[in-house]
């Protein structure tokens, strides 16, 4: 990923999410669509070919995993041709609120396998009966009718496309067989292939449904207050700023702002945080979040199609449409695979015959090896193991952008970090109090705090703040009050008046503190900001240090970090050397600290030439140039910002740090999971290709070999999807 680009702020989007739906160009149109039915990668290709042959499309691609149709194509193409295009090569097109609504078992493929195993088990039968040889025929001849109808139909679509795939194997396997009066292996493979086909259906649409789903978590009507009555109109009519009334227990249909009203609103589609979060007026809202037991008049800030959920879910599909590197290797290896082991069997069959041996028996061995040639197996390893991946890092609050991105994240062997905002809250506390002999500290506070409550500067918010810890009490009251901007404040208490501030403060008022002096140097030396407070005549009573809180999270999340293996951890910071030390001892990392955006560049790119691949963790936007650059760019807190959901290659939703660790690990598992489905799919091809030129291999093993496989594949991949991030364990 090294070299990647950021993409172009506030761009129109080009892609139409929605199936049936596009948006115009100047010269052209993107599609997408969802395909169902596909039970093979190659089986997309034959879609992909079967679209991309249309005249007025400029070009189509189909990730089988995604089951995502996406093409472009002149303006006057009418949707419908191209949705026709995807069932004339024998799939179906799927549409969200469609997907899910007939259970699988009652689809007319799992119907049609069902009768064909009833028909070859009827054929067996017969055959162990002695029945007369035309009723054995009749039923296997039946058997390979309704069971291979989609193989032979997709088959045709296929040969049409000028595409070699699956179906066209199998159906000349089927064929092949039953020319040679092997009815019961040539209904063997029908049955088996079919069988195995619905099932991998089943399973890979499962990860598929789980992601289409969040479309589906919003309500199609929601209550709006217009002109002093309340309408209840359907969602995508509600406008920006207007007023959506939201009942207890509904799901919001919009992002927006609460105006009235408390509750606690589970927002676990958007962020993955299973502890709903209370939410008050200013509280910003997510689409599809649960509300609890309180009523909330929430503002509109985006309209339904643009809704954070909506955004999440596009992105998901459009992630994982994307392919890995260790696919795209999958890809090569299979375009050479296919044609090579094809022609080895034309070979089988025709060369030994012509030098004497029996036709038959050579044929039949041919046709086995016909049958391997197709490398459905080694081919799904990856994308179904991708898919699964993103998907279930999505249902926790982390968007991985891309297989790619899935992958790079294992491979990372050093981190960067940004510091405030990412280690840090982002926001001064009290960090100690210093006073002279004989002075009590919690007074101290409790003066600092009254002189401080009108002013609303972060530094007095954090004084307040820590009185509130001191139980100082009812605060003095403060007479003739002057607020002094950028450097502190003053006012009387009990008749006496008091400054708190900066040093400059004290300095340009001719005030000298003595005894300020050392306190000052362990304050500034600990790398915190120093606030002083005294009286008009010298007098000190208090120096404050005040720093950027580390996150109560972050250490343990640093641990995580290497124990998931990554060997490196540094901050990068623009912050001064003395506040960056102090952060860095805390947490145990290395630090390099007065940093400008470019000079973060310059300090990934060192990191990438000594360890290899490198990830940068930031907020998605200061550090947008750094996250580019890196491998891998993390971006924290991106549920409520845009442009890190544009920008990251991961998306955290929630500024939650230990999903980073998780993600590595998360990537890790991915990585050796497609490395054991490719090993295991190589080596039942190898073998199979090794034993059928000897007569060592059945029609039927080999398709219950070439079956099992990829559904063994396809299992292995959706592990991730099911388990725990945190359960994932690293290689």
């Amino acid at each position: 990923m090294k070299g990647k680009s950021l993409p172009v702020l506030g761009q129109p989007r080009r892609v139409d999410p929605e199936p049936g739906g596009s948006e115009s160009q100047d010269e052209t149109r993107r599609t997408v669509v969802r395909v169902g039915g596909m039970d093979c990668a190659s089986c997309a290709a034959t879609v992909e070919q079967r679209v991309a042959g249309l005249p007025e499309v400029r070009w189509a691609t189909v990730n089988f995993a995604a089951g995502r149709l996406e093409t472009e194509h002149a303006p006057g193409l009418p949707v419908a041709e191209i949705e026709a295009a995807v069932r004339d090569a024998g799939y179906e097109v799927v549409r969200n609120r469609e997907a899910g609504e007939t259970p699988f078992w009652r689809t007319r493929r799992v119907i049609s396998v069902a009768i064909s195993a009833l028909l070859f088990v009827l054929g067996l039968a017969l055959g162990v009966a002695d029945a007369p040889e035309l009723l054995r025929v009749g039923a296997y001849a039946a058997a390979i009718v309704i069971g291979g109808l989609p193989i032979f139909h997709a088959a045709v679509s296929g040969l049409r496309a000028k595409h070699l795939d699956m179906n066209v194997l199998m159906s000349v396997a089927v064929a092949g067989g039953a020319a040679i009066g092997e009815w019961a292996e040539a209904a063997s493979v029908v049955v088996l292939f079919a069988t195995g086909n619905a099932l991998q259906i089943y399973a890979v649409d499962r990860t598929r449904g789980a992601v289409r789903a969040l479309a589906r978590l919003t309500p199609d009507e929601v209550l709006v207050r217009r002109g002093g009555s309340e309408t209840i109109v359907r969602a995508e009519e509600v406008g920006v700023g207007e007023t959506v009334v939201v009942r207890p227990g509904e799901r919001l249909a919009v992002d927006g702002r609460v105006l009235e009203g408390a509750t606690t609103v589970d927002e676990a589609p958007i962020t993955g945080e299973s502890v709903p979060v209370e939410k008050g007026p200013g509280d910003a809202v997510y689409s599809g979040s649960l509300n609890g037991s309180g009523g909330l008049l929430v503002r509109a800030t985006k309209r339904a199609g643009d809704s954070t959920l909506q955004k999440i879910g596009r992105l998901v599909e459009e992630a994982q449409a994307s392919k890995a590197p260790a696919e795209q290797f999958v890809d090569r290896f299979s375009r050479v695979y296919t044609p090579l082991v094809v022609t080895l069997a034309a070979g089988l069959a025709l060369v030994p015959p012509m030098l004497g041996g029996e036709f038959e028996t050579w044929f039949y061995r041919a046709l086995v090896l016909l049958i391997v040639a197709c490398p459905c197996a080694l081919v799904i390893s990856t994308p179904v193991t991708v898919v699964s991946g993103i998907g279930a890092a999505s249902r926790r609050g982390v968007l991985v952008k891309g297989g790619a991105a899935l992958e790079a994240a294992g491979r990372i062997r050093a981190l960067a970090f940004d510091k405030t905002g990412t280690l840090t809250e982002g926001r001064p506390v009290l960090s100690r109090v210093l006073v002279p002999d004989g002075r009590d500290e919690a007074d101290a506070v409790k003066l600092a705090a009254a002189l401080e409550r009108r002013s609303e500067h972060p530094l007095a918010h954090a004084i307040l703040s820590a009185a509130e810890s001191y139980d100082t009490g009812t605060l003095p009251p403060v007479d003739d009050f002057r607020s002094l901007a950028g450097r502190g404040a003053e006012g009387k208490v009990g008749g006496r008046r008091y400054v708190i501030g900066s040093p400059r403060l004290f300095v340009e008022k001719g005030i000298l503190l003595d005894g300020a002096r050392r306190a000052l140097e362990a304050v500034e030396s600990a790398g915190e900001t120093p606030v002083i407070l005294g009286d008009e005549e010298g007098a000190l009573i208090a120096v404050f240090g005040l720093a950027d809180a580390v996150r109560p999270d972050a250490r343990a999340a640093l641990q995580k970090l290497r124990d998931a293996g990554v060997e490196k951890l540094v901050m990068l910071t623009g912050d001064a050397e003395a506040p960056a030390r102090r952060t860095a001892a805390v947490l145990g990392v290395e630090y390099r600290a007065g940093l400008l955006p470019e000079q973060k560049v310059v300090a990934v790119r060192e990191l990438e030439t000594e360890y290899g691949p490198v990830g940068m963790v930031g907020d998605g936007v200061n550090d947008a140039p750094a996250l580019a650059t890196s491998s891998v760019g993390f971006a924290m807190g991106a549920a409520g910002s845009g442009v890190a959901l544009e920008t990251a290659d991961v998306a955290l939703m929630q500024d939650d740090l230990p999903k980073v660790a998780e993600v590595v690990r998360l990537s890790r598992g991915a990585g050796r999971i497609i490395r054991q489905n490719v090993a295991a799919s190589i080596l039942v091809k190898g073998l199979f290709v090794l034993l059928a030129p000897f007569g060592f291999a059945a029609l039927w093993a080999a398709v219950l070999a070439d079956m099992g496989t990829s559904l063994a594949v396809t299992l292995n991949g959706l592990r991730l999807f099911r388990r725990r991030l945190s359960g994932v364990k690293h290689s």
